[in-house]
């Protein structure tokens, strides 16, 4: 299991890499700003979405960002 720290040096990295550090703080500024449900969120997020589905979605926006 990975320590608290590492989970947030880690996520502030990804949100960083695909948002830019200003967008990054303004999620985490979002986040903390609202009652949030993070189940609630990932459910209307990915809908009735299989894994298949969301695989391939995930797939064309890497190859997207790299094109």
């Amino acid at each position: 299991m990975k320590s608290d720290v590492l989970i947030k040096r880690e996520g502030m990295r990804v949100l960083t890499k695909y948002l830019g550090i200003v967008e990054a703080e303004r999620f985490i500024t979002l986040i903390l700003r609202e009652p949030f449900d993070y189940t609630e969120w990932q459910r209307n997020l990915y809908g009735d979405m299989s894994v298949e589905e969301l695989y391939k979605k995930i797939k064309n926006t890497e190859q997207c960002k790299n094109e």
